[in-house]
């Protein structure tokens, strides 16, 4: 009982202490600071901006998305036509889904149901856009798009199941995916129809690395059916010596020297020669860098070819495709390769000129007036070393002298003469004034101008496209550059005009024969069919497109033969001299000749030059669209309709007033004194509209310069001239022919003396002097006494005037390239 009590007792003092709050000193003052404290962090919670709680959501679903994505144990090699692996779990059947909980159930069956009457394949794990469009089209829609030849957008979506038996179903007329109730073994995406594994494969072909080759072309050797692998030989064999030569430091870091080139074999010889595209670990590369690969560092090759590349790898593929997997690389072999990339596109870019064919020539001299009063040239209306150098200096490659001819720099362009009066097809223009690179000298400028004869009354056209399709064609900048540069052409005719297409590469074959104009898609459609390969029979190829002309021949209208090629003829008559020969046999029946060049490395500009020469034809060069727009385009009139043939220009100096001079370029266009009355000997056409411009440096008779040559006393020939021509510094003359016809005319004119500072000097005087003289420090000139570029770009600025088209001003923008790589 007294325990009792004493329990009672603590029991009830234990609940009056826990009643009474415990109170210690300065108990007040922290409880208010704690408010306070609370106060405090309520008001910053609510100064978090509005977006702060969906930037905290956003984080944490790409978060979770990233895991989600990184835990996945498959991964897709993008660079391989077999594309994806894909194992997805299967859905419940309709069997189990009594089992599982009446709501689930329910959501369950509705989504089978939609899983069932969709039509749309699944998202992939590398699904790109046109295999989606595929995936959708009909089966009878993919069974007649376009031949395998030419397409790219045939596919297969190949499934199987467990047991091995195909997973596609047919409905209504359509292939149905049914990815969601049956697992993937592997999607093939090939440029064919449907078609067994095994006949995919005989266009993707794998390459283990079961052994260890000494180079990674014999790791190829004997193991893909049509694949050829030679020794490079003649100029291609030393160009590959010295880029070779340039990787030894790299080769003793594990990357080996190689000779060899690899072609797959085609189905005739238009795809023997080709290059093959090579992607390595998903880079496209040279193939050079292929080449020098180590062996021991490659896991796999795959080479896939046929239609199958062309689908998968467009027009870069359609020669065959080599697919380089790696083995796992460290940093510092990574950087290796990277490195021998860029060794090799440094070579290529500084060396592209190397193989590339100039006919060397010397600058014109001065002649002492006295010894030598006359000078005799033919016009040239040619333009393509212009847009060849400009094409060098933009890609920062060294200009070759011998590519420079000024007097095709000079007619680019157009200056503003007046139209000829009367019934004669030109009008003539000089001026006279201040040489700006030799102080002290002159120049007189001549100037010829066309007659402009509107399209309409252009004479019906009787044209044929001679082609080359051979394997040096197989580049961007040369085949598909040129095909689309004859579109631009095409646009320029009338139903009335015809066209023909012959194509030569290791012969030559007509493809199309003479069809009318008004059916251009047709025309069209035989210039896309076109693909490079093969070698180069040019001579064959003039052969059948002159014969093709002359069959069809237009009695007083416009017969031409146009010929696209970079040059570069190995087969039949291939040189210099013979083609020349067969050119001025071919001229005598009447058709014109225009050629085009195409691409660099191995362009071959002297042959097309000697062509258009002796061809009674003109000659440019394509580095682009925009000049295919200029030359088949907006000059299309001067440029494929001659209004006079044969055109030469004579002129004596007054030694009076001139005691030296020389002809600024021109130098392959000089003729002998007495070939100006010759009606036999063959000179430049004019175009409708064109102009030509010449120039002479002249150092006046009473000017000290050291560049006037050594006067030889003659014994038996007088130099004297006592009689008085008053202020005419000389007399210019000119010999033309009409188009069809043989006989020349000769129109003269007095040219007068004058005393006229540059200053005062026209633009288009201003502007064409410039461009001279750029042409001369191009080539190093050695009768130049000044060579400052920014007194070059000064004088173009001054004679830019209106420049409506804008050719003026990127010819300043040109100075200025040359001047930043020359630093």
């Amino acid at each position: 009982m007294e325990n009792n009590q004493d329990i009672d007792k603590r029991f009830n003092e234990a609940s009056r202490l826990s009643e009474e709050p415990a109170v210690f000193p300065g108990f007040d003052k922290v409880w208010a600071k704690v408010e306070e404290k609370l106060e405090e962090k309520e008001e910053k919670k609510r100064l978090l901006p509005v977006w702060f709680p969906y930037g905290v959501a956003a984080s944490l679903a790409i978060g979770l998305g990233a895991f989600y994505f990184i835990s996945k144990n498959k991964t897709v090699d993008t660079s391989k036509p077999l594309i994806v692996e894909n194992r997805m779990e299967t859905r419940p059947e309709k069997s189990s889904v009594h089992a599982i909980d009446s709501t689930v159930k329910s959501n369950i069956q509705k989504e089978i149901e939609v899983s069932e009457s969709s039509q749309k394949a699944p998202a992939l794990a590398y699904e790109p856009e046109v295999i989606k469009k595929a995936a959708n089209n009909s089966y009878n829609e993919i069974y007649s798009s376009r031949k395998a030849e030419y397409s790219t957008d045939e596919y297969l979506i190949k499934k199987k199941d467990e047991t091995g038996e195909p997973a596609s179903q047919k409905r209504g007329g359509q292939w149905k995916d049914t990815l969601r109730t049956q697992n993937i073994e592997e999607v093939v995406v090939t440029a064919l129809l449907p078609k067994k594994k095994s006949e995919y494969t005989s266009s993707a072909v794998s390459v283990q690395s079961n052994y260890i080759a000494s180079n990674t072309t014999q790791q190829l050797q004997g193991k893909v059916s049509g694949l050829q692998i030679q020794s490079a030989s003649g100029i291609k064999r030393r160009q590959k010596d010295e880029i070779r030569n340039t990787f030894n430091t790299i080769n003793n870091n594990g990357y080996f020297k190689n000779n060899n080139s690899i072609a797959i074999r085609g189905s005739s010889s238009l795809k023997g020669t080709a290059d093959l595209l090579v992607i390595v670990n998903g880079k496209k590369v040279d193939r050079d860098y292929f080449s020098a690969l180590n062996p021991k560092k490659i896991e796999s090759i795959e080479v896939v070819k046929g239609a199958a590349a062309s689908a998968l790898y467009g027009n870069q593929g359609m020669n065959g495709v080599i697919l380089v997997k790696t083995k796992r690389l460290s940093r510092k072999e990574k950087k290796r390769m990277e490195e021998m990339q860029e060794t090799i596109s440094q070579y290529k870019q500084n060396t592209v000129s190397d193989h590339e064919e100039y006919d060397e020539f010397e600058e014109n001299s001065f002649e002492l007036t006295k010894n030598q009063p006359v000078s005799t040239f033919s016009i040239d209306v040619d333009n393509a070393s212009y847009s060849n150098i400009r094409r060098m200096i933009n890609a920062g490659n060294k200009v070759d002298k011998n590519a420079v001819r000024i007097e095709e720099m000079i007619n680019y362009f157009k200056y503003s003469y007046p139209q000829p009066k009367n019934n004669v097809p030109f009008s003539i223009n000089t001026e006279y004034s201040d040489a700006p690179w030799n102080p002290g000298h002159k120049l007189l400028k001549i100037g010829l101008q066309g007659r402009n004869v509107p399209t309409e009354n252009i004479p019906n056209s009787n044209l044929v496209f001679l082609i080359d399709v051979s394997g040096s064609m197989n580049e961007e900048n040369k085949l598909p550059l040129l095909k689309s540069s004859f579109k631009v052409l095409l646009n320029q005719l009338r139903p009335q005009d015809k066209v023909g297409i012959v194509v030569y590469a290791g012969s030559a074959g007509m493809v199309l024969p003479p069809t009318s104009a008004k059916e251009k898609d047709k025309i069209i459609e035989a210039l896309d069919k076109l693909n490079a390969g093969g070698s180069t029979a040019g001579g064959a190829g003039i052969e059948l497109a002159y014969k093709l002309a002359q069959e069809n021949f237009i009695k007083g209208g416009n017969n031409r033969v146009i010929i696209a090629t970079d040059g570069d003829f190995n087969v039949g008559e291939s040189s210099v001299e013979g083609l020349e020969t067969l050119i001025e046999e071919k001229r005598k029946s009447g058709v014109f000749l225009t050629c085009l060049g195409y691409g660099m490395g191995n362009y071959k500009d002297n042959r097309l030059e000697t062509l258009a020469d002796k061809g009674n034809g003109n000659y440019a060069y394509i580095d682009n669209m925009q000049e295919a727009n200029k030359f088949l385009g907006k000059e299309f009139a001067g440029s494929m309709y001659a209004i006079a043939k044969d055109v030469k220009i004579q002129i004596e100096f007054n030694p009076k007033y001139v005691s030296s001079y020389r002809l600024i370029g021109y130098e392959n266009r000089k003729l002998r004194n007495e070939d100006f009355t010759n009606d036999k000997i063959d000179a430049g056409e004019l175009g409708s509209g064109h102009t030509v411009t010449a120039l002479y440096e002249i150092i006046p008779a009473n000017v000290k310069s050291a560049f006037i040559p050594k006067e030889t006393k003659l014994k038996y020939t007088t130099t004297s001239h006592s009689q008085n021509f008053g202020d005419e510094l000389g007399t210019v003359k000119f010999r033309y022919k009409k188009p069809d016809e043989d006989k020349s005319i000769e129109i003269n004119q007095v040219i007068k003396n004058s005393d006229e500072f540059i200053e005062s000097a026209s633009p288009d005087f201003k502007f064409a002097s410039s461009v001279a003289w750029f042409g001369l420090v191009l080539r190093d000139s050695k009768l130049l006494d000044k060579k400052d570029l920014n007194s070059i770009e000064t004088l173009a600025k001054e004679g830019k005037n209106k420049d409506e088209e804008g050719y003026r001003s990127e010819f300043i923008r040109l100075i200025e390239a040359y001047k930043s790589i020359q630093k």
